[in-house]
């Protein structure tokens, strides 16, 4: 009789530890894609006229759509967003706006920088979800076309001379420190 009370327990705490792990990743993948938006919108707010302003848009609007893809799951799983939701927002749209302000290839570099930890970010995710695939089945889809959205965007800042950025190695390591501190925060807070 005890065993089988031990036994459940530990089934318990690991359904419990599984459905924590969705929960933190809906909440900071949500947390992640609002910031995501609002760095586009930055930027659009100040070099949406300029020649670089559709392949902003273009990226821009994918992220709406991770956004409004996370919303759902938030609802579909009862997740819990991050209390530092309005902090993410404000922070994402003075981001992009403020390395747009610098030029075309500085909000370029905050794009490189901002999607190279979002990549390795949703890899990690996806080895996690790996565990047991069939039941991770949407989670899984949902994150390896985010990853390889991101991935796009990555390259194309890359392409559109984001390493041209006067001092690019510092600008580009304090942005991912930044989106590391953030990505911490919300998969607790």
């Amino acid at each position: 009789m005890l065993q089988l009370r031990v036994l459940r327990r530990c089934s318990q705490r690991r359904l419990s530890s599984a459905a924590q792990q969705i929960d933190t990743i809906i909440r900071v993948d949500h947390a992640g894609e609002l910031g995501a938006d609002r760095i586009y919108a930055g930027q659009m707010a100040v070099l949406g006229k300029s020649s670089v302003g559709p392949m902003i848009q273009h990226m821009w609007d994918q992220e709406k759509e991770h956004k409004a893809k996370f919303e759902e799951l938030i609802n579909k799983y009862r997740v819990r967003p991050t209390v530092l939701t309005p902090i993410w927002n404000v922070a994402g749209f003075m981001l992009g706006a403020g390395s747009a302000l610098l030029g075309p290839k500085a909000a370029m570099a905050c794009t490189v920088a901002v999607e190279s930890v979002i990549v390795e970010h949703y890899n990690n995710q996806l080895r996690v979800l790996m565990s047991d695939p069939e039941k991770n089945r949407e989670l899984l889809t949902v994150l390896q076309k985010f990853r390889d959205d991101e991935q796009e965007h990555h390259d194309k800042g890359l392409d559109e001379g984001a390493e041209e950025t006067p001092f690019y190695e510092a600008f580009s390591n304090i942005i991912k420190l930044g989106c590391r501190a953030a990505i911490s925060l919300s998969e607790v807070v």
